[in-house]
């Protein structure tokens, strides 16, 4: 774990083991509850050759049987045509912007079963191998509980419950904030918008955030859902983190190491300052530390 001192711009290389020590009473850690569901689904085109890939991004109907989806080949896919998967069959309704379709299925039953059972734990795509029956757990937080969301919030890998518990005891409060976390985070910057992702914040965390003396978000996730509340957001946001926004009650945050030029490192940028966070990934690569989603983390106080 990499901590970056703001204030003095400065960093030191600590263990993650270590986190608990920078929590006091007053505080309150902010967790993405939201969990990963097997939402990767393998099929065939109707009246076509080839298979076709979908990822699901997000139900738009209250039954959940249609879907905001990303197809690959995207191309070839267009309204009106038809996709069977393990008997299955779904038909595509719409497009949208950015080349995502509306998927429609036909199925009885209830669809979040029929997922568990045939699709599977959308990997990021720079892990070059097949998904395992393990992934169901070791892609997933100690604490997921609402599910939603087609990647983990990978800050929140490094808690176990040991660590949680070691938090509890330094005097911190702990508050479960909930962003399914889609195409809004992971997908390439295109103008001044990301896309909406869903998000919820209980009665009881919103208490507990509004009444801690320093507030410290696990994950972008969780800082993007403490900002919106902040901000009167409900039920879905768009926020775009970028410099020159100007926080409202993120006081700290952990984070892992991201990709250049995504709406992640901004984020990180506009909390920390541009040129104080290159320079500390510029150690982080001399110093052999790891990037993505199963990588090292960064706390920024």
């Amino acid at each position: 774990m990499l901590v970056l001192y703001r204030g003095e711009k400065r960093w030191e290389d600590r263990a993650f083991r270590d986190f608990p020590e920078f929590l006091r009473a007053g505080d309150c850690l902010v967790l993405n509850d939201s969990k990963v569901f097997p939402s990767r689904l393998f099929g065939t085109r109707v009246g076509f050759s080839g298979a076709v890939e979908v990822l699901l991004v997000q139900p738009v109907s209250a039954d959940a049987k249609t879907w905001t989806a990303l197809v690959h080949p995207g191309r070839k896919m267009r309204t009106r045509e038809r996709v069977v998967f393990n008997g299955v069959e779904a038909e595509v309704i719409g497009r949208g912007e950015y080349g995502e379709r509306t998927l429609r299925f036909h199925y009885e039953g209830d669809l979040y079963e029929w997922l568990a059972r045939i699709g599977h734990i959308p990997l990021p795509p720079y892990i070059k191998r097949t998904d395992t029956a393990q992934d169901r757990e070791r892609y997933q937080t100690v604490f997921a509980r609402e599910r939603g969301s087609v990647a983990a919030p990978t800050a929140g890998l490094h808690f176990t419950g040991e660590i949680l518990d070691a938090c509890r005891a330094a005097g911190a409060e702990i508050a479960y904030v909930t962003l399914h976390v889609g195409l809004g985070t992971f997908q390439p910057i295109r103008g001044e918008k990301l896309h909406a992702e869903r998000f919820q914040v209980s009665e009881e965390s919103a208490v507990k955030i509004r009444a801690s003396q320093r507030v410290i978000c696990a994950g972008t996730t969780s800082v993007r859902a403490v900002e919106s509340l902040f901000l009167d957001r409900s039920g879905e946001t768009d926020l775009f983190i970028q410099p020159g926004f100007r926080f409202q009650r993120t006081n700290a945050m952990l984070t892992n190491f991201h990709l250049p030029e995504s709406s992640l490192l901004m984020l990180v940028c506009a909390f920390a300052g541009r040129e104080f966070v290159l320079s500390a990934y510029e150690h982080a690569v001399q110093a052999g530390y790891r990037f993505y989603s199963y990588g090292d983390c960064m706390l920024v106080v």
